[in-house]
């Protein structure tokens, strides 16, 4: 991780080596946390935030889920961030927002803790590799299951839900993947570690519901989106884990890992072993759009106005 200058707490500019939080924080203790990922992308008409409200909106969703009450308007949220961008001077980023409970007591009970907000911003390549949205990247399927719905809400991007991600991202990094997929407590497939999975069959565009414990995703989103417009037929539903076998074309989507083709799964190669022509042209489509090349018909560009100031601890 490359450090930037600044990161946003709870409503001031404070340097990067002093963004700390004390280690009885409940958040430490207990995954007491919620949060966003988001990209901004270089255009020519400068930095451009991809779906900023929609990830601010779903930040406020997982912290409802959490009965976790933020202290600012999604309107302070959205400003933040285009502050803290412009702050660090940054030409494109990756943002990471966390709603988490702070210093104040420890148990289970979180009612005495306060509810912290930070933000931060900076410079990350490709999640999955350099080379990964030309040739795709090997994968396996995990021995761990996502979350069953009673029992982690999978609607909520809380921090508790990722240690489940981290043992099947490391399950498959010790297997030699790059990384690997999650059944849901029905056998059906359900999403890898930190992405949604698409696949292609006779030319249509299939993907798991949410009923299969998945993050509904903003590139998931805007990816069925802009496939329709194509005239591409999208179709949600479960997903057994032989149909990724068999599938013409298989790719994760995600805000960090983009549109990212997979060339094989446990070793069985898909389709033609890299990026294949739907996914190639949805990718397309994609880079051209949050790259600035495209009109952005869709409205989910924000562009970062130029810095004001902001008070800094």
């Amino acid at each position: 991780m490359k450090p930037t200058e600044y990161i946003w707490m709870n409503g001031k500019l404070v340097k990067w080596e002093d963004a700390k939080i004390h280690v009885l924080s409940h958040v430490v203790h207990y995954g007491s946390s919620v949060f966003e990922g988001m990209r901004v992308y270089k255009t020519d008409r400068g930095p451009a935030a991809f779906r900023l409200r929609d990830h601010t909106q779903r930040l406020f969703n997982s912290a409802k889920i959490y009965r976790m009450k933020i202290n600012f308007s999604m309107d302070e949220i959205d400003q933040a961030i285009l502050d803290l961008i412009g702050a660090n001077k940054l030409e494109s980023c990756y943002v990471r927002p966390v709603v988490y409970r702070g210093y104040g007591t420890l148990g289970v009970d979180p009612t005495d803790c306060p509810v912290d907000i930070a933000i931060a911003v900076w410079p990350w390549g490709k999640y999955l590799g350099a080379d990964a949205l030309d040739n795709g990247v090997s994968v396996c399927f995990s021995s761990w299951n996502r979350m069953a719905p009673n029992t982690l809400p999978a609607m909520a991007k809380a921090g508790a839900n990722y240690m489940n991600s981290q043992l099947i991202k490391l399950e498959a990094l010790s297997h030699g993947y790059v990384e690997g997929i999650a059944l849901d407590t029905s056998g059906n497939v359900s999403e890898g570690s930190g992405e949604n999975i698409f696949m292609v069959r006779r030319g249509a565009l299939i993907t798991p519901t949410f009923a299969a414990s998945i993050l509904p995703g903003i590139t998931r989103s805007s990816i069925i989106r802009m496939a329709q417009d194509m005239g591409i037929k999208v179709i949600e539903r479960n997903v057994p884990r032989e149909a990724l076998y068999l599938a013409d074309e298989v790719f994760f989507t995600g805000s960090a890992a983009e549109v990212t083709p997979i060339s094989t799964i446990d070793n069985i190669q898909v389709g033609n072993g890299k990026c294949g022509p739907i996914t190639k042209k949805l990718q397309q489509a994609y880079f051209d759009l949050v790259e600035g090349r495209a009109e952005d018909k869709y409205n989910w560009l924000t562009y970062v106005p130029e810095y004001k100031g902001v008070p800094v601890l």
